[in-house]
């Protein structure tokens, strides 16, 4: 347990403890910064295998492209998009999307990219189906801004170990987030060697794209969150004992 420390204190521990265990986690694995935005969309309310599976069909169709994707109609593209789940729905919104970028940067990936962080990020949430997770996971993943993505296993691990409940609003927990890792100092980190553990993925073309240190921080923890997430601290019957956490838990639920 960490007594008597603050909860910014609390969670740059539980970096350097994740990394220790696990290093790098080479998240989000994609080939280009498409590919990024559109797992993006296709990973709302469903699992990451499951996206897999629907970008594995776009791009074997040519269409996990700009281009593929502006010519293609709606009904091959729900055709495709299906394995997602809700794929009329995403099927939608990366049409809309790719009509957001032709309309405002004039399809140019490279000039909404270089907006302020702020800005584009309005800009992302006034879209039909971009909630904060969405945006935030553009922005870091396929942009490289430095801001951090809470997710649904972020809000489990804060409220089993007492941080912040569960419910808490995302900007407060985000803000949380990028408060306690601003001071973590990426270059005692290296992310050049192997993968070890929890969420890792073999290096990717977007992985390994080169991003501001605390970017690079924020990439990293989010991915060994999910580690944990998914390994550990599941939502029924979770593995506390296992778990690298495990020495933080104030109780085990």
């Amino acid at each position: 347990m960490l007594n008597c420390v603050s909860k910014e204190e609390q969670l740059r521990v539980y970096y350097e403890t994740l990394f220790r265990a696990w290093g790098c986690q080479h998240w989000w694995p994609a080939r280009n910064r498409f590919e990024v935005i559109v797992g993006a969309y296709l990973t709302q309310n469903t699992s990451w295998t499951n996206v897999e599976r629907a970008l594995r069909s776009l791009r074997s169709a040519g269409v996990l492209s700009l281009g593929g994707m502006r010519k293609i109609s709606l009904v091959k593209l729900e055709s495709l998009v299906r394995p997602a789940g809700y794929f009329r729905q995403k099927t939608r919104r990366l049409k809309t999307f790719v009509a957001f970028l032709d309309e405002r940067y004039g399809g140019s990936l490279s000039r909404m990219f270089a907006q302020p962080t702020k800005k584009l990020r309005e800009e992302l949430l006034a879209l039909n189906g971009i909630g904060p997770e969405t945006a935030d996971s553009i922005l870091l993943y396929a942009g490289q801004h430095p801001v951090f993505v809470v997710d649904a296993y972020t809000r489990r691990i804060l409220d089993r170990h007492n941080i912040l409940s569960a419910n808490a609003p995302y900007e407060e927990i985000r803000d949380l987030f990028e408060r306690a890792l601003l001071k973590i100092d990426p270059d005692r980190n290296d992310c050049r060697g192997p993968r070890f553990g929890g969420a890792a993925h073999p290096p990717s073309p977007m992985s390994l794209a080169t991003r501001p240190p605390l970017a690079q921080v924020f990439n990293d923890m989010h991915g060994l969150i999910v580690g944990v997430g998914k390994h550990y601290c599941s939502k029924s019957r979770p593995k506390c004992d296992e778990c690298p956490l495990q020495k933080f838990l104030p109780t085990l639920k």
